[in-house]
């Protein structure tokens, strides 16, 4: 199995892609690189740190994780030196929570409606309900396949992305019958003789749907909110909405995939900063 074959079974081509130059970098500027110790790494990182943004280094420490996983799994080494590497610098922006949705105001999402193609309707409630009670990313639903549902237990298989860690989460009752009917019906509608690649959800011309597929049935739910609707922001409610609810931060951060506890942390505010924040937006003195 090469590399390529590699990240592309738990990556998107693009992020397959992107991970692939980071790594052929690392080797090319590294000649014994797949003999590295933590050490050896780090010094790499250290040099990238004073060249490059945080966030580029944050994505080349996640491909070269990746790299050495290749190595483990085609048995060329036993352990990833760059496993417990994490760069705690440049933080972002606390996540502005007057800005996000209410559960209330999620739950409008999921209020039926008339859709303008009907052999799309569960189709796109389930993608809703995906955004609204499994707080998934873009990514993740585009990955998402027929197998990774396991209706008998009510439990959904999110497969590990370059950001987000792997995770089984639960279904609501709602989306198990959903779930059943698009399966055993409308997805076979959708069905063509073009390769399905056994995607759970597929477009209206049975290939796996796009990113920009969902970001388009996004917008047609724009018109119910004042705030801004993106899949980004209802996952953030929802996160956010967890934690204001004194949920285990340990638990929210397996339920969101989040990689480290601190990016989970971000979506908690006290009153006094989100009182702050608010001030600080809301100002005519800039």
């Amino acid at each position: 199995m090469s590399i390529e074959e590699f990240l592309r079974q738990s990556l998107m081509q693009s992020s397959a892609q992107s991970y692939l130059y980071d790594i052929n970098t690392y080797k090319k500027n590294n000649k014994n690189a797949d003999k590295y110790d933590y050490g050896k790494v780090m010094q790499y990182i250290e040099i990238l740190r004073n060249q490059h943004s945080v966030s580029n280094v944050k994505r080349v420490i996640a491909s070269i994780k990746k790299y050495y996983d290749y190595l483990i799994e085609t048995g060329k080494r036993k352990d990833n030196p760059a496993r417990a590497i994490k760069i705690r610098d440049g933080k972002e922006n606390p996540i502005q929570l007057q800005d996000l949705f209410t559960e209330k105001e999620l739950q409008i999402l999921l209020v039926p409606r008339i859709e303008r193609y009907p052999f799309l309707t569960k189709r796109n409630k389930i993608i809703i309900s995906l955004l609204v009670h499994q707080a998934l990313r873009i990514g993740e639903i585009e990955q998402l396949k027929v197998t990774d549902i396991d209706l008998e237990k009510a439990t959904i298989q999110i497969t590990e992305t370059g950001v987000t860690n792997a995770r089984n989460l639960p279904l609501k009752a709602e989306q198990i019958l959903l779930l059943y009917e698009f399966i055993n019906q409308d997805r076979n509608k959708l069905k063509t003789f073009r390769n399905d690649q056994n995607a759970l959800l597929l477009g209206k011309l049975g290939t796996p749907i796009r990113k920009e597929d969902i970001d388009y049935l996004i917008t047609t739910y724009q018109k119910q909110s004042k705030k801004k609707l993106t899949a980004t922001t209802i996952r953030q409610s929802v996160i956010a909405n967890l934690l204001a609810k004194n949920n285990d931060l340990r638990i929210v951060q397996h339920f969101a995939g989040h990689k480290s506890p601190d990016t989970t942390e971000k979506y908690r505010q006290t009153g006094l900063h989100a009182l702050k924040t608010a001030i600080e937006k809301l100002h005519p003195i800039k």
